[in-house]
């Protein structure tokens, strides 16, 4: 059974930093790409970054692009959100998600919320 689980959220001022984990667990970590997504308030929930399961290629959000940094550690089966110079319109909940199979449903981890604010 797959489980992905968030931490490392809270409330930070303007231009400060946090760094979310994803832990997961129920799958081969290392054979697939990880993604972390967030769902601000009142709006639709939107993809913040990828990382790539061989070679760690990363993609991000024009928004966050330059400010936060995704990685993993395939031997923790975890991956991480680095997210600095914080912005009030990042505030949102975070979530880590996989695909493991086209056409399969998404997985999703419960969320943690960040709050940008002073």
């Amino acid at each position: 059974q797959v489980q992905l689980v968030e931490s490392g959220g809270g409330l930070v001022q303007p231009g400060g930093s946090l760094r979310l984990s994803c832990a997961a667990s129920g799958f081969t970590f290392s054979n697939y790409a990880m993604n972390w997504y967030r769902q601000p308030p009142g709006k639709e929930r939107e993809l913040v970054a990828t990382i790539s399961s061989a070679r760690y290629y990363t993609t991000y959000g024009n928004s966050v692009k330059g400010r936060f940094t995704i990685s993993r550690d395939n031997a923790l089966n975890t991956v991480y959100l680095q997210m600095n110079s914080l912005k009030p319109e990042d505030t949102a909940v975070y979530y880590c998600s996989v695909l493991l199979r086209v056409g399969q449903a998404r997985n999703w981890g419960q969320g943690t919320q960040v709050t940008v604010s002073s």
